[in-house]
């Protein structure tokens, strides 16, 4: 994507004045925790190939650092947030709240914190949702199950003028956004209205997506749980599967447009043999087709285990044109069409085979988070609540580099991430199954699909980018 030029500046509510109710440091060396300065960045690009790419320019180069300023945008007492969780399920959502609530009451001594129930559809008086009134008490637990306590759903973030005025009618004057690539999108066209009517409200999302797919943040919160929950699912697989004459293993994972998910668990789990990703083409038939290797795998050791992204192959399938409430388009299944291609293969050469197929996605997203997850979790939702008391706003809080920092929402959602199929990773996930690198017949038709791809996303995001500074001007 050499052709984006990226903007990391952040935009604010205005001066911050008020002195932080955190006492911190401004010193180091001192033994106490710091306060974060706005001078404060993390450089976006650390793997530069030709010296002659690198940029020079610090606002596409350098990415604001998150974490609590000694002055601060919004008084406290004056303070009332508004929190809502949008789209599909995912492992975190409890803990990321719990975190916003905690920050806000402890750190802050905000006392008015609303959740707005389901998603963006709670804010459409018609819909007769009550707010919920939130505080430590009401949260403390919430991290301890899954799903999300305020309710979520899909689709309502093009009513924008509605949304605002509920959120004006609410008083509310710092908004928490949880939600993925789509729901961010709406975020921005809120905070854009709000600007447009001259309100100093701070909107503030937390990029929620399983699928790992918002560009540029190291990962996306819930992933590493859902990882750990579809290792598990491969590695019962892989027992039934090894337990069987001909025995086959099937799981179907999420990953809509980016093959993340499928791509981590093959290398965690040990055990698989093939890993089909929407990035990575492949076709079921001919002397190079996946079925041709899946039978040479049976023939070498007696089993295979297959894991499949959702929207790997689709390619192969009728497509239906429709789109969810979201606006996600929706997505044939590839689980059920190869268990149903694969049993038809082995059926004709009457070679016997014992195929098993999962799917555990919903139990993969409705799961509670491991350790490591809900640590996440934590961070971001205090880093949220720190940018938003300093005034940002029109940010995500993601971490780059391992660092914590303030992405604007117009350059967060320029594009889908993907995995790069030239990339260490893939790499490391065809070292890991053993898999060929194509199992296409003819690679030059192949690859030409695949050019014609890139440069359509590339001009897709310069397009939203054109979008995005029109409306700056």
């Amino acid at each position: 994507m050499g052709n984006i030029k990226y903007d990391f500046t952040v935009e604010s509510l205005g001066e911050c004045k008020v002195k932080s109710p955190i006492e911190l440091s401004q010193n180091y060396g001192d033994f106490r925790a710091n306060y974060v300065r706005d001078t404060s960045f993390i450089r976006n690009r650390v793997n530069v190939f030709n010296k002659d790419d690198e940029e020079t320019d610090p606002k596409s180069t350098y990415l604001e650092k998150a974490g609590p300023r000694e002055y601060i945008y919004f008084n406290p007492a004056h303070v009332t947030a508004g929190i809502c969780t949008c789209g599909g399920l995912c492992p975190g959502l409890n803990d990321v709240m719990r975190a916003v609530v905690r920050c806000l009451w402890n750190r802050y001594g905000v006392r008015r914190i609303k959740g707005i129930k389901f998603g963006y559809q709670g804010f459409f008086a018609e819909n007769g949702y009550d707010v919920v009134d939130l505080d430590p008490r009401v949260v403390d637990d919430i991290h301890k199950i899954g799903g999300t306590y305020l309710g979520t759903s899909r689709g309502g973030g093009d009513r924008v003028v509605d949304i605002v005025d509920s959120i004006e009618r609410l008083g509310i004057n710092m908004m928490f956004i949880i939600g993925g690539d789509g729901t961010q999108r709406g975020s921005l066209d809120i905070a854009n209205e709000i600007e447009r009517r001259g309100l100093k409200i701070a909107v503030v999302g937390i990029p929620k997506t399983v699928d790992n797919d918002l560009q540029f943040i190291d990962r996306s919160f819930g992933f590493e749980t859902a990882v750990q929950k579809a290792t598990q699912a491969v590695n019962s697989i892989h027992m039934e599967a090894q337990s069987q004459i001909g025995g086959i293993g099937l799981v179907k994972l999420m990953g809509r447009e980016s093959g993340f998910i499928a791509t981590a668990t093959a290398l965690a789990s040990h055990e698989t043999n093939f890993c089909l990703i929407p990035e990575v083409p492949f076709e079921l038939d001919g002397p190079n087709g996946f079925l041709h290797h899946l039978e040479e795998r049976l023939e070498k050791r007696g089993h295979a285990v297959i894991v499949v992204a959702e929207g790997a192959g689709q390619e192969l399938l009728a497509a239906t044109n429709a789109t969810d409430a979201s606006g996600n388009k929706k997505l044939a299944d590839i689980g059920v069409y190869l268990r149903d291609k694969i049993n038809e293969y082995f059926a004709k050469k009457n070679i016997q085979i014992n195929l098993k197929y999962i799917d555990p996605g919903y139990e993969v997203r409705a799961s509670v988070t491991t350790a490591n997850d809900s640590i996440y979790c934590e961070r971001l939702g205090n880093n949220a609540v720190h940018a938003a008391m300093a005034g940002k706003t029109k940010i995500v809080i993601g971490l780059v580099h391992d660092k914590y920092v303030h992405i604007p929402i117009s350059m967060a959602t320029l594009q889908r991430n993907v995995v790069d199929p030239e990339s260490s990773l893939w790499r490391d996930c065809l070292d890991a199954t053993l898999q060929p690198i194509y199992m296409v017949n003819n690679i030059n038709t192949v690859l030409e699909k695949l050019r014609k791809d890139r440069k359509e996303a590339e001009e897709k995001a310069l397009k939203r980018l054109e979008k995005v500074n029109a409306m700056k001007k």
